[in-house]
């Protein structure tokens, strides 16, 4: 598979840069990522092909590739199944899962926000999912190598195993009882999103502990399944992460002289 833009490919580099079998780098740029890259390829026993822009646009066309673009094994973040993930993630844990999420940007999206809420893990089905391709690998800015994406055959049982595991799951609807804010998110937590429009299947929904709204104030009717992800994975990061209240506020300085108008 190919790999492109800088986030991506130094994420490669970083954590498996065994899994590159070439690396192509726009001859005509010579800043300080750049020689970051090139460093990071050296000492990992790679050695960088600089090739000019057009050889590039051969190799990625139409992509916002950013003068590097690496030939790879598909495998990004370590392999792993739903079973042994659950075994071993430290708790209280989150877990993320699609469901008839097909947009490769929308799961680069989500996995991008899993990583920066501490997610340990991406799941999907492997019949109403989205591969790991190219483009949500470049979406995801690295996060594809951090954040296990697992698919699994079937999400039902999926759902009831991590409910087995201690893990309290919660659906969306738009249709739910109480929203999001009401919610008491603490433990072991595993949220189950939908595809924006469809939403969750009906079995899916069977099989979810609760379902919580996300309130929407305007005339749309619901989010990119990206943009709730963050959402849903932020409120249960802030509850967690509550502390003490920091005071009340400090009083806002007079207006210097000449300023008012």
């Amino acid at each position: 598979m190919l790999i492109y833009g800088f986030h991506s490919v130094l994420a490669r580099l970083r954590r498996a840069p065994d899994t590159i079998r070439e690396l192509y780098v726009d001859e005509a740029r010579d800043d300080g990522r750049v020689r970051e890259l090139l460093k990071l390829a050296t000492d990992a026993g790679l050695r960088p092909h600089r090739v000019g822009h057009e050889r590039l646009e051969r190799l990625c066309p139409r992509r916002r590739h950013q003068g590097v673009v690496a030939v790879a094994e598909a495998a990004s973040a370590p392999a792993v199944a739903l079973e042994e993930l659950l075994e071993r993630i430290e708790r209280p844990a989150t877990l993320l899962l699609l469901d008839g999420v097909t947009d490769p940007r929308n799961l680069g999206a989500c996995l991008r926000v899993a990583d920066g809420a501490g997610v340990a893990a991406v799941i999907a089905p492997k019949d109403h999912a989205c591969l790991l391709t190219d483009v949500a690998v470049q979406t995801a800015s690295g996060a594809a190598e951090t954040v296990p994406y697992i698919m699994v055959t079937n999400l039902a049982r999926a759902i009831d195993t991590i409910r087995d595991a201690d893990f309290w799951v919660i659906g969306t609807a738009d249709e739910a009882d109480h929203s999001l804010y009401e919610e008491k998110l603490d433990g072991s937590l595993a949220w189950v999103l939908g595809a924006e429009g469809k939403g969750l299947r009906r079995l899916t929904r069977e099989h979810c502990d609760v379902l919580v709204s996300i309130p929407m104030l305007g005339q749309v009717s619901s989010l990119n399944v990206s943009v709730a992800a963050g959402v849903v994975l932020y409120e249960t990061l802030r509850q967690r992460q509550a502390g003490p209240p920091l005071g009340e506020r400090q009083p806002r300085p007079p207006l210097s002289a000449g300023s008012a108008s």
